[in-house]
């Protein structure tokens, strides 16, 4: 079956249905959260538009809770699952084209969740309507399995879970091609300032980040009792760091604003960290303890360079790479202090525990104390598996690519809740990762052809 030439004859049909699914602000609004709709309003309504187109093409749905769902072709014990999700993170200011409208130029399509992961999760609904139609046999079960809550916890599919089976084998088409087997862990630590706050501190506060998940691209601080040429030095710090920012002046006090780069927290690299950065400016210019000590703090340990060298967490190995750390969530406030919310992506044979207790006795000295939040452990499918196997020539077939090999990622995707799941495209080697960037786009052509390898994949895995 030339599942290419079925797939870009659909093109059209689905293109449009990803444009729909844009245009949906599926993010987390914890404000408007209610018992119907526990993540907001958007991830819900991403979550339904799904079920029903599936209910519509006559195929098996349920909804779990209102927080996740599937849809479902085929008959058998075993299961297949192709874990998708239908949340993104915030926007973001800056878009050339608008992040919720599915715009298309130059044969690419822009829109948040054009690449993470609406764009994905149409090209493997596109994938099991053309088996569907095509009327293969099926000896598995295949379910498209769809959470809203992917970005910010992965509370959907663990509600999902707590009700219905687990699949026997499956892919999250969430990450890169040719396949990644290997899932880094995240953890999520708090750095908590323990300085005594003064009452005549500068620092008044400070906010950057929203989701430790990214980068941070805005940061803000207002500070008191600053030399008086503190405007002109401000101007020429951003001129000699080459970046955006603003101040304004409000009696005695100065509210500053700087922009970043955001990225993903798996490659914190591929970002300007905007609180490192309004932090270096401040670090000149404050003098009282405790605001002192917490933009140096910042400066230290997360300038320059994201393994964590500074705190002795950094490890590397060779199946997953280095361990990396975001400083996502960054705030001061006059009365509590700092703290600092950061992603960890840490290397699959990383002696977590070990490292974590010496990070912790490192900082006994130091006016900020360290605690872990949460921890999702490393995620690991050997390169030889059959079920690994069948998937790299599904995507081999379709690409002319002979030699890729199985990659490890610093991201986490749904694959890491399967005993026997792996991440399955659908960037492309070579494509630039725009996920949680500013003008997120999906080529069309590669959509196409993502779609052609997921049929091929489904039919390989669950076919007589």
């Amino acid at each position: 079956m030339d599942w290419l030439n079925l797939a870009e004859s659909r093109k059209d049909e689905l293109i449009s249905e990803l444009q729909q699914l844009i245009q949906i602000e599926s993010v987390l609004d914890e404000e408007k959260a209610t018992s119907e709709a526990p993540f907001g309003p958007g991830p819900l309504e991403a979550l339904n538009w799904l079920l029903k187109k599936g209910e519509e093409q006559g195929f098996k749905t349920k909804s779990i809770d209102q927080v996740a769902g599937h849809i479902e072709m085929g008959e058998g014990n075993e299961l297949l699952g192709i874990l998708c999700h239908v949340d993104v993170v915030p926007a973001g200011d800056g878009w050339t084209y608008p992040p919720f409208k599915g715009e298309i130029v130059n044969g690419k399509l822009f829109g948040r969740g054009a690449i993470d992961d609406k764009g994905p999760t149409m090209a493997a609904w596109l994938a099991m309507k053309l088996v569907k139609d095509a009327g293969i046999p099926l000896n598995k079960r295949v379910r498209m399995i769809i959470g809203s809550d992917e970005e910010s916890g992965f509370r959907c599919v663990s509600r999902y879970f707590e009700k219905e089976e687990m699949p026997s084998i499956g892919f999250a088409p969430d990450a890169d091609f040719p396949l990644i087997n290997a899932e880094k862990g995240i953890a999520t630590l708090q750095l908590s300032q323990t300085s005594n706050i003064e009452t005549n501190e500068q620092l008044i506060s400070f906010q950057a980040g929203k989701r430790t998940n990214m980068v941070p691209d805005i940061a803000q601080a207002t500070a008191l009792n600053l030399v008086d040429q503190i405007e002109d030095n401000f101007q020429i710090f951003l001129q000699e760091q080459k970046a955006e920012g603003a101040v304004e002046k409000k009696g005695n006090q100065y509210i500053f604003t700087v922009k970043g780069k955001s990225a993903h927290a798996m490659e914190p690299e591929k970002g300007r960290n905007a609180a490192v950065l309004l932090s270096k400016f401040l670090l000149e210019h404050l003098t009282t303890p405790a605001s002192l000590d917490f933009v140096k703090f910042i400066v230290k340990v997360f300038d320059g360079e994201p393994y964590g060298q500074a705190l002795k967490l950094n490890f590397a190995d060779e199946m997953s790479g280095e361990t990396t750390l975001n400083a996502g969530i960054v705030s001061f406030d006059q009365n509590q202090g700092g703290k600092i919310q950061v992603s960890m992506r840490y290397s699959v044979t990383y002696p977590f525990e070990e490292k974590i207790t010496n990070a912790q006795n490192e900082l006994h000295s130091k006016p900020f104390a360290l605690d872990v939040v949460s921890n999702s452990e490393p995620h690991y499918v050997s390169e030889e598996d059959e079920f690994v196997q069948t998937l790299l020539n599904a995507y081999r077939k379709y690409t002319n690519d002979d030699i890729g090999k199985p990659l490890s990622t610093g991201g986490g995707t749904y694959a890491r809740t399967m005993k026997k799941g792996v991440a399955f495209g659908m960037l492309f080697p070579g494509e630039p990762d725009v996920a949680h960037q500013i003008d997120e786009f999906v080529v069309i052509e590669n959509l196409v052809k993502a779609a052609a390898i997921y049929a091929e994949a489904i039919v390989e895995l669950a076919s007589k």
